[in-house]
């Protein structure tokens, strides 16, 4: 069933077919069914707006609100009271401060005053509630006199989704899943960018691509950074943190490829015996002699190095250096398109 709250010359929120009451005998017609809930409102009467949002939450069938031209003021709080909130791309979402029309002394203004303050308060719960900012972030914005076009109102989680006519709304959501299927440390690494740029939303399916790439290099080589790497007499084990009992080896560079069940044996004179990819016991060399950390790359070759193996070895530094400079370099330049894709597009639109 669809319910159509639009401004009509004599009504808006609070007054003939956009009241509390209009709704609720409606809501009452559609008996438990899903219903659509179409805004187009300037506003209204806050306390109707709250009696209708009430009502939409109560209600036992599923509850899907539109915004589709403009949720401002009072409206916007009937809009939260959807399970779900879809938003027209051409629409826009305002919320400010509650007003009063009086006069009186100044006992009576102060009491409007008291009264606006709490009203804002419960206005301001019922953002934060679906939005899941803090308050002060919320008050700001209510403060300030915010209007909200879809995609920031997306970004903000005032709504869940934007309805675009022509293409699928592309997000940092996409990146996000694409983030969760790295492994934790690195997840960590890429949500705390995420997390900074949390307006970002993105509707170009080649940027979001190579930005993609980008990260998967990105997270390729924060692993060759944290790779440690122990030599023993049976190849290079390679660890992410300290080698210690259930620290977990691997045989590749990647560390992709869990190390074989066996007995190593370091430069040190160290005995490592792995069992199912992970260190089971770990013997410390007694002696006195200086030994090597196990999780370091030891400074004595078994065998000592000739003059082409150190020459190799300092092409192969060159190498990878030049190898993340060309990783520094393309990363730079493809966040700084994403950042003129998103002045261009994420432009907040405030008035006061």
């Amino acid at each position: 069933m669809k319910i159509y709250l639009y401004d009509t010359d004599t009504d808006c929120i609070g007054s003939g077919t956009l009241s509390s009451s209009y709704l609720k005998s409606q809501l009452e017609t559609a008996a438990g069914q899903d219903v659509d809930v179409h805004i187009s409102s300037v506003g209204g009467s806050a306390f109707d707006a709250i009696a209708i949002y009430d009502l939409l939450k109560k209600y036992p069938g599923n509850v899907t609100t539109y915004i589709d031209a403009l949720a401002a003021s009072a409206a916007s709080i009937v809009a939260m009271g959807g399970k779900k909130i879809v938003m027209s791309k051409y629409a826009l979402l305002m919320i400010h401060k509650p007003m009063v029309g009086s006069g009186g002394n100044a006992d009576e203004l102060l009491k409007d005053v008291q009264m606006l303050n709490v009203v804002q308060a419960r206005l301001a719960q019922i953002y934060m509630d679906k939005t899941g900012l803090d308050g002060v972030t919320v008050n700001s914005l209510i403060n300030a006199v915010t209007w909200l076009s879809a995609d920031q109102a997306l970004d903000l989680g005032f709504i869940d989704e934007v309805e675009d006519y022509a293409t699928d709304i592309i997000n940092s959501t996409i990146i996000k899943n694409y983030v969760n299927a790295a492994p934790a440390v690195y997840q960590r690494c890429i949500n705390k960018i995420l997390n900074k740029n949390s307006n970002m939303n993105i509707g170009n399916k080649e940027l979001i691509e190579k930005t993609t790439s980008v990260l998967d290099k990105i997270m390729n080589f924060f692993k060759k950074v944290v790779n440690k790497q122990t030599i023993t007499d049976k190849g290079t084990l390679h660890h992410a943190g300290e080698l210690e009992e259930g620290a977990e080896v691997y045989q590749d560079e990647d560390m992709t490829a869990p190390a074989p069940a066996d007995s190593y044996t370091t430069s040190a004179g160290k005995k490592i015996s792995v069992k199912n990819g992970l260190v089971d016991t770990l013997e410390h060399v007694d002696d006195e002699e200086d030994p090597e950390l196990a999780d370091e790359a030891p400074s004595k070759p078994f065998k000592t190095a000739k003059p082409g193996d150190i020459q190799n070895k300092v092409l192969a530094i060159k190498a990878k250096l030049h190898a993340q400079n060309q990783l520094l370099t393309e990363a730079r330049a493809a966040l700084e398109e994403a950042g003129n894709r998103l002045k261009k597009h994420g432009k907040k639109y405030i008035t006061k």
